[in-house]
């Protein structure tokens, strides 16, 4: 009998973005770092950016390493290697999945969807799901936590970028 997975989901309402203004955002899988705040690279490794089978390497974000090696820093980094599985732009989804990390995941597969949300048509909501098999060490409520506090500021750097945003009229 095999393990059983993790499975995780969050979600953000973003206020004053319509999901055809956020989903270009997310699209730019080789520029993650761009909205997600503890990333300090991601790049494009493999591949054409936005396309199925094309990998990104991302580096910096607080989900603690595994590798003995970074005990030796005083900061940890923390690293994965991502090929992008599906994206669907009438649906605004993508998924992708960690090829090589040192963080201790393995089967891991994550979706991000964006949908119209609340009562205004200028938001959206942004949501992140993930299965993983179970990471020593962690338990599945902290990793959750993790998600959701990395989505709210990924939600807040992209509120803030169309906070001062005029539709032409």
């Amino acid at each position: 009998m095999g393990l059983v997975k993790w499975e995780g989901n969050v979600s953000k309402m973003i206020r004053n973005a319509t999901v055809e203004q956020i989903w270009p955002l997310l699209a730019d899988f080789f520029n993650f770092n761009k909205w997600f705040p503890t990333l300090a690279t991601c790049q494009g490794i493999h591949g054409t950016n936005g396309e199925v089978g094309c990998i990104r390497y991302c580096s910096g974000f607080s989900i603690p390493s595994n590798n003995v090696d970074d005990q030796i820093s005083s900061t940890p980094i923390s690293w994965s290697k991502e090929r992008l599985i599906a994206i669907d732009h009438d649906q605004h989804s993508l998924s992708y999945e960690i090829l090589e990390s040192n963080i201790g995941f393995q089967s891991y597969v994550s979706t991000f969807r964006i949908y119209a949300g609340g009562s205004e048509c200028r938001d959206c909501v942004i949501e992140w799901s993930f299965t993983v098999d179970p990471v020593e060490g962690l338990a599945l409520d902290d990793l959750v936590r993790k998600y959701d506090v990395g989505l709210q500021r990924m939600a807040q750097r992209m509120e803030a970028s169309f906070e001062n945003f005029q539709p032409p009229q």
